[in-house]
Order: C-alpha cells, then structure tokens, then sequence
C-alpha cells in the first residue's frame, strides 16, 4: 500500500464532495480519475499531494513516498535557460556534483597533509559511487530524452525559459515532474497542453512507469492505452472499475441501469406503503399495520442514481452564404530570423472545407494558422478573402489573451453584435455555465 484514504470527508460551504470516502493505491498502479465536471476530481488529487486537507478522516502514506502533483495550468519558469530549469529535478545529484568538484579541488591542494588527504579521497569514493549508481552520469542524456520527447528541438535547450508561452510553460513543468520519478505521479490533465506526437511519447513513457500513477483527462483514448483502472468520482464518493475507460463505460452504464431499476423499484414500494398509510391511517383495526409500514419508511435509504451527464450543445448563428472561394494564400514566404518556415507556398480554401493541419513540432502549423487568419503578415505574398467571409481564429494561448477583471458573461457581451446579446445566456447555458456560474471572473 503506497497511500489509503480513511472516510475522507471535504465539502466547499453547503456543497459535499466527499463523504466517508476510503481508497489504497498500490505501486504500478495507473489509475484514470474519472466523473463530471465539478464533482471533485482535482481536489481530490490536491489531497492525495497534501495540498489541501480532508475536513475529516485521514490520508496514510508509506514511509518511503515521494509524490509529484501537475495541476492543469498556472506554472511559469524564469530566470533559467531550459535546460538548467529541467535539471533541476536532481538537485540532490547537482549537489553531490557540486561536492565531488570540492573534494578534486581540496585533494589537489599540496598543503594538505596525508592523513586528511586520504580523508578526502574516501569521501570522494563514496560520493562518486552514489553518483554513479543514481545516474549522476546520465543527467545530460535523461534530461535531453524528455524535453525532446515533449517536442522541445535541440535549440530550445538554451533558451531562456520566459520565453516559452503558457503551454510550453506546462510542458516544461511535466518535464521536470517525470524526470524526478516520484512513487506518485499525480497529474490533472496532462495531455492539454500536448500535440500529437508529445502525446504519443508520454503514452510510451507512462507505459513503462514503474510507480503508481493518479491522472485527470477527458482524452478516452489516452485513458485506454494507459491506465490498468478507472476510479469513478461521483455522488460525493468514489467508484473503481478494473480495466480501461471503454471497459469502464460498459460496466458504468450496466450499473446505472441497475441502479436505475432498483430506484424504481424502491420508489414504487415506498408508495405503495404510503399509500396504505394515507387510507388507513385513522381506521384502529389497521392501527398495527400502519405503525409497521411508518417504521419500514423510516429505515429506508433512499438509492441516488447519478443525473445524466450533461453534454454541451450549440448551433451557429446563421451567417450570409459567402463565395465558393473562402480563402486564398498566393506565393507566401514567411521567415524568423534564420529559420525559413514557408518558402512559397500556395493555400486554396472552399466553402465547406473542413482541414486539419498535421505535421512534427516547428513545421509551422500555428504560424500557417496565423497567416490564414490575418493575425500575422507573410514576408512576402498575398492573402486574399473570399466575398462575404467573416474568420474568426481561435489561437493555442486564447485563454491569456481573455481579460481577468470581466465577468463569463461580460466577456461574451463585450464582443458581441447586439442582435446575440439576448441569446449569450442560452449560449452559456449550452456550454454547461449554470446559474451565477456566468457571473463569475
């Protein structure tokens, strides 16, 4: 047993997340934390990471664990290049390094008298072999291993780590998490941040993890490859399901429709008792069958079943039917200092179209986005719009670039013609924002 929960019981003001809550995890276990929106997910990996504290009940953990907690965003990184950041993650190694460097210094100073001379060499001798069995000779080569598996490129590794954006700042953040191996990874989700090919080697490296490991995502098909379970968080409690996310919706949605068919079944027995306590409840000859049925209902539990899960919906707005051609790149170029991106190419978009852009890290992918949506100029070309074509581009980083003082609904209203000013609540309301949800920053 590496950590186990003991009736963990946590609520926010007048609403319950966890009540009476008990769950172990054992070494090598690649746990998906699964359930709606809100119902606690995140806090609970908080208290496995001894972040927040249980109102009540107790989180036991072995003696000889380590943990390390990736929240969904909010890490930045400066001061650093990348490499001396990701580094960081054996400070323990850095140190013993720094100790071997002193020790050559001291045993080749001449003064030294030969007693204390053989002093520093035993001392060296044992820094060296606890160096070398923990790898201290390999940090290079591990530390360059992750960042290039998370799509950093040869050149970044110098680079000032306040130059990279918000979710390359996660990148690195993950990094440094998985280069210190803890005997707990605990991470909210981590692929959010990932593109493709980053997303395939952290499924590679997780795979061969040989700790325990906690995560967050809505990705299904990264839950499948990965995890051996899935820990349902729902109704205030906590559900594991053997196998993988699409064993757990088969097995989920069997249990509901037990569960369903038992409510029913308890609803149609407690009326019927109420029923013949409303009939007979002032009849003295019934007196005792009465009484019997009251105390019956008293000891019923009621069964909850979980709400269906709600689903975001939307239409889009009805729009003037532009022209065949919607958009069009002619002959571009497009460069940043020394790195040719784009050396005259062609773009031809229709009405219709529906593309993905694919390709490896630094081909160019969010600077062809940009260019398509006139956010950033070619060195050279020319980008024309079709007739009628309104664009709207919705970037990477589009959560930095909303501002913090306004309200959900305020950000909406802010950018929106006046026509759809009535419709910004429904449209919420459709992305799951309930009630004063919408008036929050």
């Amino acid at each position: 047993m590496m950590i186990q929960l003991s009736s963990i019981h946590k609520a926010f003001g007048a609403r319950v997340l966890f009540d009476a809550v008990r769950w172990q995890l054992q070494s090598g276990e690649r746990v998906g934390l699964c359930g709606p929106n809100g119902a606690g997910k995140t806090t609970l990996l908080r208290i496995m990471a001894g972040l927040e504290e249980p109102d009540q009940g107790t989180v036991a953990r072995s003696s000889n664990l380590t943990v390390g907690f990736l929240p969904q965003d909010g890490i930045s990184h400066t001061g650093r290049t990348l490499f001396d950041e990701a580094a960081l993650s054996f400070q323990e190694l850095l140190r013993l390094q720094n100790e071997m460097q002193e020790l050559e210094v001291q045993m080749g100073d001449s003064s030294v008298q030969a007693g204390e001379h053989q002093q520093l060499l035993a001392r060296y001798a044992d820094a060296q072999e606890t160096f070398h069995h923990e790898g201290g000779y390999d940090i290079e080569a591990r530390v360059s291993e992750v960042l290039h598996g998370l799509g950093f490129s040869q050149t970044d590794v110098s680079r000032p780590t306040e130059e990279f954006s918000g979710g390359w700042q996660m990148r690195i953040a993950l990094a440094k998490l998985l280069l210190k191996r803890p005997r707990l990874l605990l991470m909210d989700e981590p692929t959010n941040h990932l593109d493709l090919e980053a997303r395939n080697w952290l499924e590679d490296f997780l795979l061969s993890y040989p700790h325990a490991v906690v995560l967050v995502s809505h990705d299904r098909f990264f839950l499948d490859r990965v995890v051996t379970s899935i820990a349902e968080v729902s109704l205030r409690t906590l559900t594991p399901y053997p196998g993988d996310y699409s064993s757990y919706l088969i097995e989920r949605d069997a249990r509901l429709q037990r569960l369903r068919e038992q409510k029913q079944q308890q609803d149609n027995n407690v009326a019927r008792m109420q029923a013949f306590i409303d009939r007979f409840r002032y009849q003295a000859t019934k007196a005792a069958q009465v009484q019997s049925r009251v105390k019956m209902l008293e000891k019923i539990t009621p069964i909850e079943v979980p709400p269906e899960p709600k689903r975001v919906h939307f239409t889009f707005p009805a729009s003037t039917k532009s022209g065949r051609t919607i958009l069009e790149l002619k002959n571009v170029c497009k460069s940043y200092e020394n790195l040719k991106v784009f050396d005259d190419i062609s773009v031809h978009i229709e009405r219709g179209d529906r593309i993905a852009l694919v390709g490896p890290n630094g081909a160019g992918k969010s600077t062809l986005m940009r260019m398509l949506s006139g956010v950033e100029s070619s060195d050279s070309g020319t980008r024309v719009e079709g007739h009628n074509v309104v664009t709207q581009y919705f970037a990477q980083d589009e959560a930095t670039r909303l501002d913090p003082s306004l309200t959900v609904y305020e950000t909406l209203s802010s950018d929106s013609p006046v026509s759809m000013v009535p419709t910004i609540r429904n449209i919420l309301g459709g992305f799951l924002f309930e009630d004063d949800d919408v008036h929050k920053r």
